[in-house]
């Protein structure tokens, strides 16, 4: 991002700094602007990655054919409605179909969707056709279980709420074994 996005940025954090009722010339909160300028050109750099190409850069011919699994990624985005986090954990498992992946590609496409302004039934369904249209395996499933802070520190206010939501393609959707196989795998 530009240092014009992130002057923009800073400019506006200061107005709104002093449209709440704070003084954004005093001293704790100087450098704020700048601060959360910088906070938002990470927590939103998914928008400037490209997830396919990441999985095609270790994608491996391999005969192997049974579950691929990885587990318990740790999940952190911004939500769109509020911009406040939600966090949590991702599961991904997919049967492959001729290709493998580098383990460590899954959880960096999970972070290149989290990092954009977020809804987790929308993460949950980008991850999945990410997989399965990038690897074309014989199927993908996705569980994500997160804890939404616009839940929990306003509106309903629900500290111990927790959200999941899945998505399934290929033999995940058809086969009824490898569903419950997946979803024991990863209790």
């Amino acid at each position: 991002m530009s240092d014009t996005f992130n002057k923009n940025i800073a400019n506006n954090i200061k107005s709104l700094l002093a449209e709440i009722g704070e003084n954004p010339e005093r001293d704790g909160l100087l450098k704020t602007p700048e601060r959360v300028s910088k906070s938002m050109e990470f927590l939103t750099n998914g928008y400037d990655k490209n997830p396919d190409e990441i999985l095609k850069s270790a994608m491996f011919a391999e005969n192997y054919s049974q579950m691929v699994l990885v587990k318990d990624i740790e999940l952190y985005s911004l939500c769109e409605h509020h911009m406040l986090p939600f966090f949590g954990k991702v599961h991904i498992a997919y049967i492959p179909n001729g290709y493998i992946v580098g383990l460590s590609k899954i959880p960096r496409i999970v972070d290149v969707f989290a990092r954009r302004l977020q809804v987790q039934e929308r993460l949950t369904d980008e991850i999945k056709d990410c997989i399965q249209e990038t690897l074309n395996p014989k199927g993908v499933a996705v569980v994500i279980e997160a804890q939404h802070l616009c839940m929990q520190m306003r509106g309903v206010q629900k500290q111990h709420s927790f959200t999941t939501t899945s998505a399934f393609s290929g033999i995940f959707m058809s086969d009824e074994k490898t569903r419950a196989e997946f979803m024991n795998l990863i209790k």
